[in-house]
């Protein structure tokens, strides 16, 4: 089993804006690179990562393809590209040709800072994501409750289009709600193409979080979503505000349960490699 953690991050404030980090995230306002990671992917099994975009940033993206170059365990980048212009194509190439655009396997955009709920129905926005889908990447949707209406209008438009909605769509799993958040993901259990991230939880749970808080989500998930289109990601170093790299990876394994284990392997690897075509060990059950 090839372990695949789906979603981390590398940044460094001392040579980038990052306009979403906040004072109250000043304990991650450090660097953090490949050899802050490496040991702790060591110590918990996890073999390969995907690496992704933290700014709306085409230099960001060609850095941290250039990084996945030197690293053999990065086997993917989602990049950010602008959406709304009129040549996305030329720029994906243009990121493609650069040092290891091969790596290249998604593009996302922060589209829960955007103002307009309604962002991604605008038709420059969805030029956009339609030729991402024909340059063969696959989208990474990050949402909240109240941009997923506009989300599912927009993949159901987009069949061929691999689309994964990140951080399962940030619940408020502090407060334990569900309902609102329930009834805007739900729809997205019968569009194939859509999958999901079991990411980012722990950080939504906040501090004090325990596994239980996470088991209503989780099983939400695997119920409309199902082990063949849900993966694994730590959110790494975000997770970091309130859990380890190891707590985090272990949070997960507990809220998923009582699952076979080629449906495990699926959840912490072979979907992810599946769905974003890394080049790792082929999956079990696929």
């Amino acid at each position: 089993m090839t372990v695949v953690d789906a979603h981390h991050h590398f940044w460094d404030p001392s040579r980038a804006v990052y306009p979403w980090m906040t004072d109250e995230l000043a304990p991650i306002r450090r660097r953090f690179t490949p050899e802050d990671l490496q040991p702790l992917l060591a110590a918990n099994g996890v073999e390969r990562t995907v690496l992704v975009q933290t700014i709306s940033s085409e230099d960001e993206t060609r850095e941290l393809l250039a990084t996945a170059a030197r690293h053999e365990f990065i086997a993917g980048v989602v990049g950010w590209v602008d959406l709304t212009a009129p040549n996305v194509p030329e720029r994906i190439a243009a990121l493609r040709a650069a040092s290891g655009g091969v790596k290249l396997v998604g593009i996302r955009h922060q589209v829960h800072d955007e103002p307009d709920a309604e962002w991604l129905n605008r038709p420059d926005v969805q030029r956009g994501i339609a030729a991402v889908g024909h340059a063969g990447l696959a989208y990474d949707l990050l949402v909240r409750t109240r941009e997923l209406p506009a989300a599912h209008s927009l993949v159901r438009a987009m069949p061929d289009m691999r689309v994964v909605v990140d951080h399962i769509a940030k619940p408020p799993i502090a407060t334990g709600e569900v309902d609102e958040w329930s009834v805007n993901l739900a729809p997205f259990r019968v569009l194939p193409h859509v999958f999901c991230k079991l990411s980012g939880m722990v950080t939504e749970a906040g501090k004090g979080w325990r596994v239980a808080a996470l088991v209503p989500y989780v099983r939400y998930a695997l119920e409309w979503f199902g082990p063949k289109r849900c993966m694994f990601g730590s959110d790494w170093p975000v997770s970091l505000l309130v859990a380890s790299y190891a707590q985090v990876l272990s949070a997960c394994r507990d809220a998923v349960g009582d699952v076979s284990p080629v449906e495990r392997e699926r959840i912490f690897g072979g979907t992810a490699s599946d769905f974003y075509r890394l080049a790792v060990r082929a999956s079990v059950g696929s």
